[in-house]
């Protein structure tokens, strides 16, 4: 993957409407996504659930083909945590990468219905690694339940869920 920490993804308008950013670097999301499959993985897997909620969530913000296709080869098994968080860190994206990567791997990892105990230990690792408050990851947690509630909710008033 030449040049990546050169190229920039242009988010579509609608993210930049909804919160209020509007590009990061491509290596910088290519490792957001590394790292969300080391966490999703840390069970000893990253089902197809939770796979496809990475890449529909990351085709829909505009990244490269080229990167999709490397989330689907990487070896999250034997990823390297003291890599990729302080590359991460050091990206040069307009919001808090921190927290945007916790939020993120909870959702992902919750993709499949099953928060498994190891998911939540390296959640957990890369809170402590990048130095995210307790308190924060708390409440992205409970941020990822309003929102798993909220689009039932939707699913519930538009009548595509039936009881």
């Amino acid at each position: 993957m030449s040049n990546l920490s050169t190229k920039i993804v242009h988010f579509p308008p609608y993210i930049k409407e909804q919160y209020g950013v509007s590009y990061v670097d491509e290596r910088s999301v290519r490792n957001l996504g590394y790292a969300l499959l080391t966490i999703a993985g840390a069970d000893g897997e990253v089902s197809e659930a939770e796979m496809n909620r990475l890449i529909n969530d990351h085709i829909s913000i505009g990244v490269p083909e080229e990167i999709i296709k490397s989330y689907k080869v990487f070896d999250y098994k034997n990823a390297n945590w003291e890599e990729l968080l302080p590359d991460i860190q050091r990206a040069d994206m307009p919001f808090n990468v921190a927290r945007t990567l916790i939020h993120d791997a909870i959702k992902m990892s919750r993709a499949d219905f099953e928060f498994a105990d190891e998911e939540k230990m390296a959640v957990k690792k890369a809170v402590k690694l990048l130095e995210v408050p307790d308190d924060i990851l708390l409440a992205l947690n409970r941020l990822v339940d309003m929102e798993e509630a909220l689009n039932a909710m939707g699913r519930a008033l538009m009548e595509t869920d039936k009881l």
